[in-house]
C-alpha cells in the first residue's frame, strides 16, 4: 500500500517511538525569533547546555519591529529588550541572524522560503503556530512552545505525536476576483476552526496544482485556522521552479540529487488517507468573516447568518461574535463601513499580494477611473520581509501605493497581532489580510477584524465599505 508525504517523511525523521507512546523526531530546519526564544534560551543556560546544530538554526526579529522607524533603541522598552536578548543569544550561540541592521529581517515565514531554506521533505518547527506555512513545499511544519524551542535548541529533536492525514482537494477553476485567501477561509467555513485537530491537511487539486508557491503558502499558513496543525502540497516542478537559485538551495550536481530525493517523498498514487474531502471551485465567491473565528466568514454577496444556521453547541459562540463584532443576524457583508485597511502579515504580505493592489489600482487608473484611499480610512502596506519591500521598489510599486493613499510601511508583523506601534484604536473595523479576527487581536480590546484577501482589502480601503472587488475588476459577480 502506498504512503502519503506526511507518512514518508515523519517516517524518515523518526529516531525512536518513545514510552509515552509518541515519538521522537529530527527536526531539519529550526527557525526563531525574538518572542518565543528569550526564555527558551534562558533555560539552556540555566541547564548548561549549549545549542545541538546551530547550523540548522535560523533567526530574524519580525513581531515586535516598529513599521515606521528601524532605528535604536526603540521606544517601546520591552520590544528593545527582546531584540537585544536575541543579539546576544544568537552571538553566543553561533546563529545566523538575519537583521534589521543588514536590512535583512522579515517574518520569519516570508524569510524562510524566499532564502531557500524550507525545501520539500524537511521536518520544520519554529514557536509560532503559522510555521504551517512552510508545507506549501511538502514539509512538515509545525508551531511550538517556548519549553519546546528549548527542546529542539538542546537535542534538535521533538517528542510529537503521529496525526491522521485528510485530503482537502479543490478542483475546477477559480473566478476572477477569488484569490488563494478566499479558498482558504472557504476551506476553515465548511471544516470547522475544529476540523482539522489531530489532522494534517493535504492540499490537492486543480486549484492547487495551478497555484504559485505564494499563493500555496497562503492556504497552509491558514491550516492552523482550521485546527490542522500541519498543512502541506505535495512537490512539482512549481515548487522546484521557486526554489532553483535561491541563496540556500542546492547547487550543481546537489541540485540534481535533491530534485530526485523531493521526487520520491511525494505521496504516492495509492496512498490511504483518514478522511477525503472535496469542493468545487465555482462556489467559491470572495469571503469575509463577520466574527470573531475565521471560521465565521460569508461570501461577499451574501449576509451575516441567523443564529439557527448554526447548531446549538456554537450558538454561544455565535452570539458573543454578534455582541463583539456589533452586527446583526441578516445584516449584509457588503457596505459594512470600514476604519482601517491593512495588507500584511505571514498569510499575504509577499510581493505576489502587493502586485495584485498595485495592478488593481492602475486598471482602474487606465479606465479613467479614481483610485484614492478613502478619506475616513487610514491604509497601511507592509511587507513582509526586506526583499519584499525591495521587489516593491523595483517594480514601482510604491509610488503606485503611495499615490493611492497607503502608507508603505518597514517590514514586520505590524497590525496582525499589535506586538509593536501599529494597532486599532477603540472599536475601528480593519479590513485585514491578516490570519485571526480573535478579540482584541489588532491592538485595541474592543478592535474589530474583518479577514479579507488583500485584494479585497484594497477595494474596502478605496471604498470605505466592505466591496466586491470583482466589480472593480469588471468580472461578473
Amino acid at each position: 500500500m502506498g504512503k502519503t508525504l506526511y507518512e514518508k517523511v515523519f517516517d524518515l525523521h523518526t529516531v525512536r517511538r518513545l514510552p509515552s507512546g509518541q515519538y521522537q523526531l529530527f527536526i531539519g530546519l529550526h527557525l526563531i525569533h525574538e518572542v518565543t526564544t528569550p526564555q527558551a534560551f534562558a533555560m539552556l543556560e540555566e541547564r548548561g547546555l549549549s545549542v545541538a546544530y546551530p547550523a540548522r538554526t535560523f533567526a530574524t526579529v519580525d513581531h515586535i519591529i516598529p513599521t515606521h522607524s528601524l532605528l535604536r533603541p526603540f521606544k517601546d522598552t520591552q520590544a528593545e529588550a527582546m531584540l537585544s536578548a536575541l543579539e546576544l543569544n544568537v552571538k553566543q550561540h553561533g546563529i545566523r541572524f538575519y537583521s534589521q541592521e543588514r536590512l535583512e529581517n522579515g517574518i520569519v515565514h516570508v524569510l524562510g522560503p524566499e532564502r531557500g531554506l524550507t525545501q520539500p521533505g524537511m521536518t520544520i518547527c519554529c514557536g509560532d503556530s503559522h510555521t504551517s506555512t512552510h508545507g506549501a513545499f511538502g514539509a512538515l511544519a509545525f508551531g511550538i512552545g517556548t519549553s519546546q524551542v528549548r527542546d529542539v535548541l538542546a537535542t534538535q529533536t521533538l517528542a510529537v505525536s503521529k496525526l491522521k492525514v485528510r485530503r482537502v482537494e479543490v478542483n475546477g477553476k477559480l473566478g476572477q476576483g477569488v484569490y488563494a485567501k478566499d479558498v482558504a477561509l472557504f476551506i476553515i467555513n465548511r471544516l470547522g476552526v475544529q476540523g482539522g485537530v489531530g489532522y494534517a491537511y493535504e492540499f490537492a487539486g486543480e486549484v492547487f496544482d495551478a497555484f504559485s508557491m505564494e499563493e500555496r503558502m497562503t492556504v497552509c499558513n491558514m491550516s492552523i485556522e482550521g485546527g490542522a496543525r500541519v498543512g502541506y502540497v505535495n512537490p512539482d516542478q512549481t515548487t522546484y521552479d521557486y526554489l532553483q537559485g535561491r541563496p540556500s538551495s542546492p547547487q550543481g550536481n546537489a541540485w540534481e540529487k535533491a530534485v530526485a530525493y523531493w521526487d520520491s517523498i511525494k505521496s504516492d498514487a495509492d496512498a490511504q488517507y483518514d478522511d477525503v474531502v472535496r469542493f468545487d471551485a465555482a462556489e467559491i465567491e470572495p469571503v469575509v468573516t463577520w466574527g470573531i473565528t475565521p471560521g465565521q466568514s460569508v461570501g461577499v454577496s451574501g449576509s451575516i447568518p441567523n443564529l439557527e444556521a448554526f447548531p446549538e453547541t456554537e450558538r454561544g459562540n455565535v452570539s458573543q461574535a454578534y455582541d463583539y463584532m456589533k452586527l446583526a443576524a441578516g445584516q449584509p457583508i457588503a457596505g459594512l463601513q470600514i476604519d482601517v485597511a491593512f495588507i500584511g502579515s505571514c498569510t499575504n504580505a509577499r510581493i505576489s499580494d502587493f502586485q495584485v493592489v498595485a495592478e488593481l489600482i492602475e486598471a482602474r487608473r487606465s479606465a479613467g477611473q479614481p483610485v484614492r484611499v478613502a478619506p475616513n480610512v487610514r491604509a497601511l502596506a507592509v511587507p513582509g520581509s526586506q526583499e519584499v519591500k525591495a521587489e516593491i521598489s523595483r517594480r514601482g510599486y510604491d509610488r503606485i501605493l503611495k499615490q493611492a493613499g497607503f502608507e508603505l510601511r518597514e517590514p514586520g508583523c505590524s497590525m496582525c497581532l499589535a506586538m509593536n506601534p501599529d494597532r486599532l484604536h477603540g472599536d475601528e473595523i480593519c479590513a485585514s489580510s491578516s490570519n485571526r479576527n480573535f478579540k482584541g487581536r489588532q491592538g485595541s480590546p474592543d478592535g474589530r477584524t474583518l479577514l479579507m484577501s488583500p485584494a479585497m482589502v484594497a477595494a474596502a480601503a478605496f471604498a470605505g465599505e466592505v466591496t466586491d472587488v470583482r466589480s472593480l475588476l469588471g468580472a461578473k459577480a
